[in-house]
């Protein structure tokens, strides 16, 4: 039994504290000195009535933002469709035989650099 006093009281304190704290535009129903009145002659029945039925729930706690439905844009132009990259006209035969002169060029220039770097260091 002093479980359930204790709990009664704690809910009628916990009543009392968010109705004195709440803006009186969050109090729905009852003028917040009747809702107080009433959680002090009924703490159990007031406490519950308050909670459920006195506070406005929507404005309180960590704000999130409203989700609404998006208005199309009507003068905006349709976003375009994504273009694929230009098409290579070369067979796989033709582009093998430019990468084989890139390699070629490279062997060749590191060639030419050593050379150099040789040449320099006599």
């Amino acid at each position: 039994m002093p479980l359930l006093s204790i709990l009664v009281l704690a809910l009628m304190i916990g009543a009392m504290v968010d109705i004195i704290m709440r803006d009186e535009s969050q109090v729905k129903h009852l003028p917040k000195l009747v809702w107080v009145l009433l959680v002090v002659l009924l703490p159990l029945i007031g406490a519950i009535l308050w909670f459920l039925l006195g506070r406005e729930y929507g404005e309180g706690g960590i704000p999130l933002p409203k989700m609404r439905r998006r208005e199309p844009r009507t003068n905006a132009p349709a976003p375009a469709a994504p273009q694929a990259p230009p098409a290579d006209n070369r067979t796989t035969e033709q582009q093998m035989a430019d990468l084989d002169r890139e390699i070629e060029e490279w062997k060749l220039r590191e060639e030419i650099a050593k050379r150099k770097r040789d040449e320099t260091s006599d």
